[in-house]
């Protein structure tokens, strides 16, 4: 049974930075596309970024695009979010995800999930 654990979440000012990180039970990352998502109260999860079991492909949702980066260590079997330039509005359970394809993270058709981290931005 794969694990994705999650770590790396806070409490941070608007403006601050956070890196989440995944770290996978086993050679998940270098078979499996590695993607986060994320939950704020009241709304449905939603796509954040994705990248291919080779790290050469990256996608993210508009409106992180130009402040969070997605990358992927698979010597380490980890995947990692950088989060610059935080607002409010990203506060949010953030979960690290696992599928077969980069197209099938973008639905949230999973093979597996992560427990989720919390990310707070403060204004």
């Amino acid at each position: 049974q794969v694990q994705l654990i999650e770590s790396g979440g806070g409490l941070v000012q608007a403006g601050g930075s956070l890196r989440l990180s995944c770290a996978a039970s086993e050679r998940t990352s270098s078979r499996h596309a590695m993607g986060w998502l994320r939950q704020a109260p009241g709304k449905e999860r939603e796509f954040v970024a994705v990248v291919d079991w080779s790290g050469a492909s990256r996608y993210y949702a508009d409106g992180v695009k130009a402040r969070f980066r997605i990358s992927k260590d698979n010597a380490k079997n980890a995947v990692y979010l950088q989060m610059n330039n935080l607002k409010p509005e990203d506060t949010a359970v953030y979960y690290c995800a696992a599928a077969e394809r980069t197209s099938d993270v973008q639905i949230k058709r999973i093979n597996y999930w992560g427990q989720g981290t919390q990310v707070t931005v403060s204004s």
